[in-house]
């Protein structure tokens, strides 16, 4: 059916990302009740090994496997289960909803929002997390906007983001984990709807995954910054609804030594919304 530009430009039909390249997008549809929800993901160096959490308070771990291109065609998992409370109990209600994850060696670092918090994994994402110390500011965030993003630095630093800043003229605070404390040493430009979803940290940058609602579906973007807040730049851009409701970002290297970018989609367990992986050649 051939569609006019008005119609191309609201539904998302034409026009290219800007200025990644789109490689592939491949829909996972999990076997097990209540899957969904995906908010965070990790992937190894090699783009294969991945973990991925659901803001219901489950986390899966398994294998990506990629077509001729480099996109995912397909997911083998290998293992899943509930999220724990420090004390080993499942967690329940507001303090299940996982939106980001990080690795530092073999420990995992979860952001959650609802009760603003950042948990250590030691023994793995079976077992019960490690109390941390926690940012005074955590309290005060918005209860559905909070913790989004977490990032990990070649030397453990782990950078926490928020979804929203509190007014729309107010750059997102970067939190920073370092030494055993934090600090907030720097902001990042809040820019028009866009609210955070994701981040990563690779090559010395901030990688910033970012979504706008616009009532018949989402955009994308991605914009990175030094590990100081400066000097910004877009990555990609996608049109309204070319994607689902991306929330998990990993930044990779492949063979060719180019940049890429795997993205994950959290459909709110909704029928009329999917999960999907998401691929992006930068360079």
């Amino acid at each position: 059916m051939r569609v006019g530009p008005v119609l191309a430009l609201i539904f998302g039909l034409s026009g290219p990302a800007f200025p990644a390249d789109l490689i592939g997008s491949h829909t996972w549809r999990p076997d097990w009740h209540g899957a969904g929800g995906f908010s965070a993901l990790w992937l190894d160096q090699a783009g294969a090994s991945f973990a991925t959490l659901s803001d219901r308070g489950t986390w899966v771990t398994g294998q990506l496997s990629r077509d001729a291109d480099g996109a995912v065609d397909g997911v083998r998992v290998t293992a899943r289960g509930p999220l724990l409370r420090s004390t080993g109990e499942r967690l329940r209600g507001r303090e299940s909803d996982a939106e980001a994850i990080a690795r530092v060696g073999d420990t995992f670092f979860i952001a959650y929002e609802g009760a603003h918090r950042v948990m250590r994994h030691a023994d793995g994402l079976q077992a019960a997390p490690e109390r941390m110390p926690q940012a005074p500011d955590f309290e005060g965030l918005q209860p559905n906007s909070g913790l989004e993003a977490l990032a990990s630095g070649p030397d453990g630093t782990l950078f926490a983001i928020p979804e929203r800043s509190g007014r729309e003229d107010r750059p997102f605070p970067v939190y920073r984990f370092r030494q055993g404390a934090w600090d907030q040493p720097f902001a990042l430009r809040r820019d028009g709807d866009f609210l955070v979803t994701g981040a990563d940290v690779f090559d010395g940058r901030i990688y910033l995954l970012e979504r706008d609602f616009a009532i018949v579906g989402f955009r994308s973007r991605v914009r990175s910054f030094d590990l100081t807040g400066g000097d910004e730049q877009l990555e990609l851009q996608s049109p309204l609804r070319r994607h689902d409701n991306l929330e998990g970002i990993a930044v990779w290297r492949d063979a060719s030594g180019a940049r890429r970018i795997t993205l994950v989609s959290d459909d709110n367990l909704r029928a009329y919304q999917r999960t999907e992986f998401v691929d992006y050649r930068l360079d």
